[in-house]
């Protein structure tokens, strides 16, 4: 049987970081985030495509195919090359991916003409950008009936990206959320919850970030994260140790919160409500999880997939300097900047 055929529980346990080899972790999470020299070439097997999403959808499901996943991606994001040669590098999640998909890549710059599945036409360009494509690679995932099944929005590592995968391919989007879906396989491990990481510059419980009534002094950071999280200490051994990085850092609020507990929290909206309902009612699935809100307590940007030195660097510069007033687009306001 095919390792992506497994039962989930099974499947996820075997597709686990903490089961994964230690070669395979240092690919996923320890990569040089900076522009790539070199622009990026799509995978063979990726459609070459009239842009006319409509006709794109209507051969997959003619193919007997479950559906179209159009890749959002920039030519010199490492990012980007993390999921097509790392995920993509895999046998298994090629094969699976090819099964039940075909793939259309859309350059967020390209000023090619697309045609939506709606029958609106748009420039590529414009496509990302009403997509919200603020991070690179983005996945939208349309189902055999046109409908957006599912969304990831940056890097994740191959386990899941193969979880993402079943989730729509066996209709589970039509049931549960992502996260409860992945919960689901953890509540079949045999691993006990971890200590989290500990920084001195994140504030105290109990969390009352409540800003409602009561502007804050500077912008909040929310971290999310859990224990036994490889990805989790990555972040706090490496991008945060960066000395141009943490000085960036006291100039927010910052509060740590256990995605899975049912700490007391009240949250920038005034909500009372617990670290793991707040996770879940903001859809986070991924930890760490970043989430960036300002003095009146609107959220501006979030970082929900793997980051590294150059993309934190940037995120912490857009909103200190309040880009995000003047351009709601990370992306667009970071080529702006000549970044």
């Amino acid at each position: 049987m095919s390792l992506c055929r497994l039962p989930l529980l099974i499947w996820l346990l075997l597709s686990a970081p903490l089961a994964a080899s230690a070669a395979e972790e240092t690919d996923v999470f320890e990569f040089d985030d900076t522009p790539l020299e070199q622009p990026l070439e799509y995978p063979d097997w990726f459609k070459l495509s009239f842009l006319d999403l409509r006709d794109d959808l209507a051969e997959a499901v003619a193919a007997g195919k479950q559906g179209l996943i159009v890749y959002f991606g920039q030519a010199h994001c490492a990012y980007c090359k993390m999921l097509l040669q790392v995920n993509f590098g895999k046998p298994d999640i090629i094969a699976y991916t090819r099964r039940n998909f075909d793939v259309v890549p859309i350059d967020i710059w390209g000023p090619e003409e697309v045609t939506d599945l709606q029958g609106r036409q748009l420039s590529e360009r414009e496509f990302a950008l009403r997509e919200g494509t603020n991070f690179t690679p983005s996945l939208i995932f349309y189902d055999a009936q046109g409908r957006v099944a599912f969304r990831l929005r940056g890097y994740y590592p191959p386990y899941k990206f193969r979880a993402a995968l079943e989730y729509v391919v066996d209709g589970y989007y039509r049931q549960e959320p992502f996260a409860d879906y992945l919960a689901r396989g953890d509540a079949g491990t045999a691993f006990e919850p971890g200590d989290l990481n500990e920084e001195d510059f994140f504030i105290p419980p109990p969390q009352d970030l409540d800003r409602s009534r009561l502007a804050g002094e500077r912008p909040l950071m929310v971290f999310f994260e859990q224990g036994n999280c490889h990805a989790c200490d990555v972040l706090h051994s490496q991008p945060l140790r960066d000395p141009a990085i943490r000085r960036r850092i006291r100039g927010f609020d910052n509060v740590q919160l256990d995605i899975r507990s049912d700490t007391p929290v009240v949250t920038p909206a005034g909500e009372r409500t617990t670290a793991k309902a707040w996770a879940r009612e903001l859809g986070l699935f991924y930890t760490p999880s970043l989430l960036f809100f300002d003095e009146r307590g609107r959220e501006i940007i979030r970082v929900d997939s793997v980051v590294r030195f150059y993309r934190l660097r940037n995120v912490f510069d857009y909103i200190t300097s309040r880009g995000y007033l003047s351009e709601p687009n990370y992306q667009r306001w970071r080529v702006s900047r000549g970044l």
